[in-house]
């Protein structure tokens, strides 16, 4: 994914998601952070805690700069991506357009290996490896993940059946 498509796809996120420099429930319950960290499930890496130099007591405590919330946000989408390259290796494929529908969704939902997350779309993933985007787009649109999340899902949707347009 070059810098341009990562660009896209963090403000993509930034808009999802939003960004709060304060701790905050997402709609799940969890205590999050910046653009959709969750301190409950993922926390704050040691890594990070040494770069950073936050801890989740300190988030909970003081909050975070947005030089912080969007160090976060990098790593996330590089997790993200790494959980694609083990799980779905054959996403590299794709253009950049459905590229960033993927890791969208998998920074959404996680990739799940075991019944949640973004493995749990088994057809829309086939439909997506066999080239059938719109079949895809359909399937993702009638999911539960697209109920609880609204928009977002009507937009990666749309994204995902047309891919790269020429303006």
């Amino acid at each position: 994914m070059d810098d341009l498509n990562r660009e896209v796809l963090r403000a993509e996120l930034t808009r999802d998601e939003g960004e709060k420099l304060r701790v905050y429930r997402c709609t799940a319950g969890k205590l999050s952070i910046g653009v959709g960290r969750n301190l409950d499930d993922v926390g704050i890496t040691k890594a990070e805690t040494e770069a950073l130099k936050i801890t989740k007591a300190s988030c909970i405590a003081k909050g975070i700069t947005k030089a912080q919330s969007q160090a976060l946000l990098d790593n996330d989408i590089d997790r993200s991506i790494k959980d694609l390259d083990r799980v779905l290796p054959w996403w590299r494929k794709l253009d950049p357009v459905r590229q960033r529908v993927l890791v969208n969704m998998c920074f959404n939902m996680g990739i799940g290996n075991g019944g949640n997350g973004l493995t749990s779309f088994r057809n829309t993933l086939r439909y997506i490896q066999e080239g059938h985007y719109g079949d895809a787009a359909d399937n993702m649109l009638a999911s539960r993940w697209a109920k609880q999340v609204g928009n977002r899902a009507t937009r990666l949707a749309e994204l995902m059946r047309l891919g790269p347009r020429k303006l």
